[in-house]
């Protein structure tokens, strides 16, 4: 089983690229068919499968193969993954900065 940490570290590999992140953004729009997903990239339709393979391995996206068709559609629960380790982070960065905003607030009422 792997950790909250692997799973954001995979999550952020596969966001990491422009290709997959063009790949996502078009899977937004409803699930659709490895070659109509292929159509606009200015890759091979081979390029695009590991794309999806690194996508769905950090649960990004999620594959069907039905027949010789296989669909394409985004996993929210991957999603749900990076949005909880970005509100976590949110939240200590807000409490950080809220005692910096208590610390120069009394600094001010002392001068």
């Amino acid at each position: 089983m792997s950790s909250p940490k692997d799973d954001i570290d995979h999550i952020f590999h596969a966001l990491g690229d422009p290709t997959r992140r063009a790949i996502v953004e078009r899977l937004t729009a409803g699930p659709m068919s490895v070659s109509t997903l292929a159509t606009p990239l200015d890759i091979t339709l081979t390029a695009v499968v590991q794309h999806l393979q690194v996508l769905e391995e950090s649960g990004l996206v999620r594959t069907e193969k039905v027949g010789r068709v296989r669909t394409c559609r985004v996993e929210p629960a991957g999603f749900a993954v990076l949005q909880k380790w970005l509100s976590d982070r949110r939240s200590i960065w807000e409490r950080r900065l809220d005692q910096l905003g208590n610390l120069l607030a009394e600094t001010d009422d002392e001068a």
